[in-house]
């Protein structure tokens, strides 16, 4: 599931627990027997999915996190992650053990928690906060050196018929629209487009200076160093790995950008919008009517009255460190 020479860069504190790992691998195994039965062979979803795309550290996770708490939005929780194989009999476990409908004398109430908005580097706590799922993506795309495929391959490779009917089935379990992060397609929007018909794709976006600090930060805790590469081996890697690690970071988010704006560009307006970090901190509400408005247009609906948080603190409001800048201008001024 995952490049061992990546994870011996990880510091202690991030470190997977191999123990864990491989009984995950047994249980998943196991369930796949089970979960294959459950599949729709025409994957068709009721409800629609809700792609997040964008740049690592542009403010997804608080954005999920927020979903989250809506209570109106399903999505992959710390729970249904440990059984990426089988993530429909997940959504089913999850069901028994966390949905007061299903509640019995409070046997298992511990296994409720409540979305506190915190997280390091893109991880929660809790078992119901959200997970990035990644374990789940990757089960479909046979990446290798570089995280990426073109669309084409995609269309030749992944079992988009197992896809479509586990993401449907997931859907079909909670009877609400189901939201997951989608950055490890930034560059295939295209494919996630015409895979799914019912779908919207949030582009979280973050001021440029402010996302390259948080990076570099986000490098730094989980690898002990600025200097090595976090987060998913995009195109333009091999390229970037040359150059210093301000600049490497730019490029990194730069040209993340410019793919999910150039894939968007031929999605129907119905089924994309962009939330921009520092807007959303300060008025989340006005994002949960054209999410709303959006999910109508597509046959659902969700309740009308906003419940959720009213603001956010913005962090990093303030970026002055001069290789920062020099690194922003090498891309974001003066092009690639």
């Amino acid at each position: 599931m995952y490049k061992n020479n990546e994870e011996n860069k990880r510091t202690e504190k991030f470190k997977r627990n191999s123990s864990l790992e491989n009984l995950l691998g047994e249980i998943n195994n196991e369930l796949w027997c089970a979960e294959e039965k459950l599949l729709n062979n025409n994957g068709s979803a009721e409800y629609p999915l809700i792609f997040v795309v964008g740049s690592h550290r542009s403010g997804s996770t608080l954005f999920m996190q927020w979903l989250a708490s809506l209570g109106t939005i399903s999505y992959p929780t710390n729970l249904m992650s440990r059984f990426y194989k089988a993530p429909i009999i997940a959504s089913k476990i999850q069901l028994i053990l966390t949905d007061e409908r299903y509640n019995y004398r409070n046997e298992l109430r511990e296994f409720n928690s409540t979305i506190d908005f915190s997280s390091e580097n893109g991880k929660t706590k809790g078992v119901l906060a959200p997970n990035e799922f990644w374990y789940f993506w990757r089960r479909f795309l046979a990446f290798k050196d570089l995280d990426y495929m073109s669309t084409d391959e995609l269309f030749e490779k992944v079992d988009i018929d197992t896809f479509k009917s586990e993401l449907a089935g997931i859907t079909d379990v909670f009877q609400k629209p189901f939201a997951l992060k989608a950055m490890i397609l930034n560059y295939n929007i295209d494919f996630l487009d015409k895979v799914f018909k019912k779908a919207i794709f949030i582009y979280t976006k973050r001021d440029p200076f402010a996302n390259i600090e948080s990076a570099l930060k986000a490098r730094e805790k989980q690898l002990g160093s600025v200097d090595e590469w976090y987060s998913f081996k995009i195109p333009e890697y091999e390229k970037l790995k040359k150059l210093n690690s301000y600049e490497q970071v730019s490029g990194q988010i730069y040209y993340i950008n410019k793919a999910v704006e150039r894939g968007l560009k031929n999605v129907a307006e119905y089924k994309k919008m962009t939330v921009n970090y520092e807007e959303f901190c300060v008025n989340p509400k006005k994002f949960h009517a054209e999410l709303r408005e959006k999910l109508k247009i597509q046959g659902c609906e969700i309740d009308n009255e906003y419940k959720g948080e009213t603001n956010f603190i913005v962090t990093r409001k303030s970026v002055s460190d001069e290789n920062v800048v020099n690194a922003y201008n090498k891309f974001y001024k003066m092009g690639d």
